[in-house]
C-alpha cells in the first residue's frame, strides 16, 4: 500500500435529497481549508423539498481555482444512481466508496483500475446507532482514512462541524465516525491511501456570490431590501435578513416579486439605498418597475441571479439566458446599467459599484449572477472595507436648496443627472410619475421636451462611462485567438488559458464586468483577434449576438454554447477550443 499525495483533490458525495451529502463535504472541507486549501464548492441538486438525485461536489487545491475539477478522485456514493450518474467522471486511479445497504454495486462501465470500497452505511447505522443519518459520520470515518487523516484532526473538525448540536448527539457523530475507521482498518485489501499536503496560508473566507453580493450592498450603505423566495437567489434575502439587523437594514419578504420591488422603488425614493434580489421569472415581473426607476430617475438595485429557463425551466441548474431581457427589457428607452461578477469577490466589489452608480447616475442598477456564481462557495480573500467609499452623486440638502434660485428635480445637465433632493427636504417639492415630465415634474407631451428628455437620461451612460467598471483581462496582449466570457464562465477560462499557454498556444482573455453598456474596451478586445471565442450558456448566443450589435467582428467571432444545466469543465472546454481551432 503506496500513499500519493494530492495538490489537487476532487472529492463527489451523492445519494438522494435528504441523504446529507453536504454534510460529509463540509467536514471535508473544514479540514482542508485548515491544511492551506483553496476550496470551490458545488451541488446538484433537484427542485424538490426531499428526494431526487442529489450531489455535492468539492475541490481542494493548492492553487485558487474557480470551478470543478475534470475527474473526480473519490466518489462516496449512496445509492447506485450517484455511481451512474458520476461514472463517466472517474479518475482512472480513483476510489468509489459505496453503500451497499440497498444492494451490491453494478460496476458496469467502471474501469477495473478504479478502486472500490463496499461498505452497508445505512444498515450499520439504523443497526448500531438506531439513527440512518449517523451513515454520514460512518462514511467521513472511512474517507479520512483513505485520505491518511490523523484521528484527532479529523475529530476536532467533526466537533467544529457540529458545534450547534447538543453534546451528546456530537458524541454519537464521533462514535459513528469511530465505527468508520475500524470498518477500514480491517478490510482484507485496503486501497492506496491518498496523503494531502499541509501548507500555510492566511485565513480565507468561504463564501457564495449570492452572500457577496448582500454583503457587498451592506457595505456600500445599503439599508433597505425587500424580496421574496425564489430558486437560486434566496441566499441574498437571507444573508440580509441574518445580518443586517446589525446594521439597521429595513428587509421585507414580500408576498411576491412585484410587491418586492416597488417596495425597493419606494424605499430607494426616500433617499434610502435600496435592493431587491430574484431569479429570471421574477425578474420577468419586475420588468414595469424597473422600467418606472429608469423614467422617474430613482436609484435601485436589481439582482438577477439566472437559472436555465425558459418559465419555470430548471430552477436548480445554471444558465445565462435573461442576457437580453437584462440588457433590453422593459418598455421604451431608459439608461440601465447591467453589471456581471465572475465570483464572490467580484460580486462584493461589484455590488459596493452598483449600490454607488445607482446614487450617482440615478438609474436602476442590475447584477447579473447566474446560478453558480450565486450559490458556489470558494475561498477568497476577505474583503477590504476600508476600500469601500460612498459615493451620493448629486444629493441637495435644505441648505444647498435655500441657495438656489428654484429647484428643478429634472433639470436639463451636460451629464444628464439632475440635482435630486429627497423627498420631505424642506424646498425640495417636486412631483414624480412614470409619465413623461417637464424639468419640474410636471406630466407634459410635447415633442421638444420629450426629445430634450429622452437625450438628457441617456446622457447619464454616455458621458459617465469612466464610472463604469473595466474588465478582468489576462495573457498574451499579441495573441490572435481570444475567449471571452463573463459570470461563470471566468473560472472555467482562467484554467483553460493556463494549460493553452503550458501548450504553447498564445492566448488572452477578457470577462467584461460591464456588460451594459458595452464598453468600448470590450470591442477593442474582440477587434484585436483572428478569432473571439465567446463562451455561454444560452442556445442563442445571446452575449455573441450584443458584442456584435455593438460593433464586434463578426468574421471573428466563434460562440461556444452549453445549455444542458451543467457548467463547462476546464478539459471539456479545452477540447471544444482544440477541435474549433484545428478546423481552421
Amino acid at each position: 500500500m503506496r500513499a500519493n499525495q494530492l495538490t489537487d483533490l476532487n472529492v463527489m458525495v451523492a445519494g438522494q435529497g435528504g441523504d446529507g451529502s453536504l454534510t460529509v463535504t463540509s467536514i471535508l472541507g473544514e479540514l482542508l481549508a485548515r491544511r492551506g486549501y483553496h476550496l470551490y464548492m458545488s451541488r446538484n441538486v433537484a427542485s424538490r423539498i426531499k428526494g431526487g438525485h442529489a450531489a455535492a461536489m468539492m475541490r481542494g487545491s493548492l492553487e485558487q481555482r474557480g470551478c470543478q475539477g475534470d475527474n473526480i478522485d473519490i466518489l462516496l456514493a449512496f445509492d447506485q444512481e450517484a455511481v451512474d450518474m458520476a461514472a463517466s467522471r472517474m479518475a482512472a486511479n480513483g476510489v468509489i466508496i459505496f453503500d451497499t445497504s440497498d444492494g451490491d454495486l453494478n460496476r458496469e462501465g467502471l474501469a477495473d483500475s478504479i478502486d472500490i470500497i463496499e461498505v452497508p452505511f445505512g444498515r450499520f447505522a439504523v443497526r448500531d446507532l438506531r439513527r440512518n443519518l449517523f451513515k454520514n459520520s460512518l462514511s467521513f470515518g472511512v474517507l479520512s482514512s483513505i485520505l491518511s487523516i490523523d484521528e484527532d484532526e479529523a475529530i476536532n473538525c467533526l466537533r467544529h462541524s457540529f458545534q450547534r448540536l447538543p453534546e451528546d448527539a456530537i458524541v454519537a457523530n464521533i462514535n459513528a465516525f469511530d465505527s468508520g475507521r475500524k470498518f477500514f482498518s480491517e478490510l482484507p485489501q485496503q486501497p492506496d491511501l491518498r496523503m494531502l499536503a499541509n501548507v500555510e496560508r492566511e485565513k480565507h473566507l468561504l463564501i457564495t456570490g449570492n452572500e457577496a453580493v448582500a454583503f457587498g450592498f451592506l457595505a456600500a450603505g445599503g439599508r433597505f431590501f425587500a424580496g421574496y423566495p425564489i430558486t437560486p437567489a434566496t441566499e441574498v434575502l437571507e444573508w440580509v435578513q441574518k445580518y443586517g439587523s446589525r446594521f439597521n437594514v429595513q428587509v421585507t419578504q414580500a408576498e411576491d416579486e412585484l410587491a418586492a420591488v416597488n417596495m425597493a422603488l419606494g424605499a430607494a425614493m426616500t433617499g434610502v439605498r435600496a435592493m431587491t434580489a430574484t431569479s429570471g421569472p421574477g425578474f420577468a415581473l419586475m420588468q414595469e418597475t424597473i422600467s418606472h426607476a429608469g423614467s422617474a430617475e430613482i436609484p435601485l438595485v436589481v439582482v438577477n441571479c439566472q437559472r436555465a429557463g425558459p418559465s419555470t425551466g430548471m430552477p436548480t441548474k445554471t444558465e445565462q439566458s435573461d442576457i437580453n431581457m437584462m440588457v433590453f427589457g422593459a418598455n421604451g428607452d431608459f439608461p440601465r446599467i447591467v453589471l456581471a461578477p465572475g465570483g464572490p469577490h467580484d460580486c462584493f466589489d461589484l455590488a459596493v459599484q452598483a449600490t454607488n452608480l445607482a446614487q450617482q447616475l440615478q438609474c436602476p442598477v442590475i447584477l447579473a449572477l447566474d446560478q453558480m456564481i450565486g450559490q458556489d462557495s470558494t475561498t477568497v480573500e476577505p474583503f477590504n472595507l476600508e476600500a469601500v467609499v460612498l459615493q451620493h452623486g448629486k444629493r441637495v440638502d435644505a441648505a444647498t436648496l435655500q441657495e438656489m434660485t428654484e429647484y428643478r428635480r429634472y433639470e436639463i445637465t451636460d451629464d444628464g443627472v439632475s440635482p435630486w433632493a429627497v423627498p420631505g427636504t424642506p424646498g425640495g417639492e417636486s412631483l414624480v410619475t412614470g409619465n413623461e415630465r417637464n424639468e419640474w415634474g410636471l406630466v407634459s407631451s410635447n415633442p421638444e421636451n420629450r426629445r430634450n428628455m429622452v437625450d438628457k437620461r441617456q446622457r447619464k451612460l454616455d458621458s459617465n462611462l469612466h464610472l463604469l467598471p473595466r474588465g478582468n483581462s489576462q495573457g498574451d496582449a499579441d495573441a490572435e485567438i481570444g475567449l471571452l466570457g463573463i459570470g461563470m464562465q471566468l473560472g472555467v477560462i482562467e484554467e483553460v488559458w493556463q494549460r493553452l499557454s503550458a501548450q504553447g498556444v498564445r492566448i488572452k482573455f477578457l470577462q467584461p464586468r460591464t456588460l451594459w453598456p458595452v464598453l468600448d474596451e470590450t470591442i477593442e478586445f474582440t477587434n484585436s483577434c483572428k478569432r473571439v471565442y465567446v463562451i455561454e450558456h444560452n442556445q442563442a448566443a445571446q452575449l455573441a449576438h450584443l458584442l456584435l450589435g455593438e460593433g464586434a467582428n463578426k468574421a471573428g467571432i466563434k460562440s461556444i454554447l452549453k445549455y444542458d444545466g451543467q457548467p463547462f469543465g476546464a478539459g471539456e472546454l479545452c477540447a471544444k477550443i482544440q477541435q474549433e481551432e484545428a478546423g481552421q
